[in-house]
């Protein structure tokens, strides 16, 4: 079923900006009083012998929606990563032009979040860094049915994509504890980003800028928190 998101109450500009969300609400109190906040610049990670993280992706039913902020699709229940004894479902990914994440201040073009989350509620984000170069398919069908404007979700559950076609065939990682990076900031979550970048197009790219400029969440300080590297 389609749903409607709510009236937009923050943006990426102006007195709606990043600078401004924890003032626009007091539920959006932890952009500017967190500790843990996200995206961060990755620079002098820790090497450490880290879990693996195991992806089991199914192919979905295209569920996509423009929601004013990203494009954003939704994932047909039954897709997962373990990492160690932990078990994540794969909700939704959407993407951020430029990226949110900078690699020892290196942005890259775009980033794509796959956003889990565990049966208690806890989320696990996969960041993957996408740099310009050969197209990717799955992009391109993406872009294909992508809605120009916000609005309702689109459907077609005659098209089954599958996010296991958005990640580099190197699976080592960046890992350390922060937010979300859109409003309501919560902390609590689990960041891994793949140390391997996905290519798209430059196309591909001017395609979602032409949607959304820039929806990107300026870094965060680390605040003593320390980013361990998978060998």
């Amino acid at each position: 079923m389609a749903q409607e998101h709510p009236a937009h109450e923050w943006g990426y500009s102006g007195p709606e900006g990043p600078a401004h969300w924890g003032e626009l609400k007091p539920e959006f109190a932890a952009c500017k009083t967190g500790h843990l906040q996200s995206p961060v610049n990755i620079a002098g990670a820790r090497s450490a012998d880290l879990r693996a993280i195991q992806f089991e992706y199914k192919p979905s039913a295209l569920h996509i929606i423009n929601n004013g902020h990203t494009i954003q699709i939704n994932y047909t229940p039954g897709s997962l990563i373990r990492v160690g004894d932990k078990r994540y479902e794969l909700k939704q990914f959407h993407f951020h032009h430029p990226s949110e994440e900078t690699i020892k201040g290196k942005r890259f073009p775009m980033e794509l979040h796959l956003v889990h989350s565990d049966a208690d509620g806890n989320l696990a984000v996969v960041s993957v860094l996408l740099e310009e170069g050969t197209a990717n398919p799955l992009v391109e069908t993406l872009w294909g049915v992508a809605p120009k404007t916000d609005g309702p979700e689109k459907t077609d559950d005659n098209l089954e994509i599958n996010a296991a076609d958005l990640l580099p065939a190197s699976r080592s990682y960046f890992t350390f504890a922060g937010s979300l990076t859109t409003p309501p900031c919560t902390e609590g979550v689990s960041w891994f980003v793949l140390k391997t970048p996905v290519t798209i197009s430059k196309k591909q790219v001017a395609t979602f800028a032409e949607i959304y400029p820039y929806d990107e969440r300026p870094t965060q300080r680390l605040n003593g928190r320390t980013v361990l590297a998978s060998k």
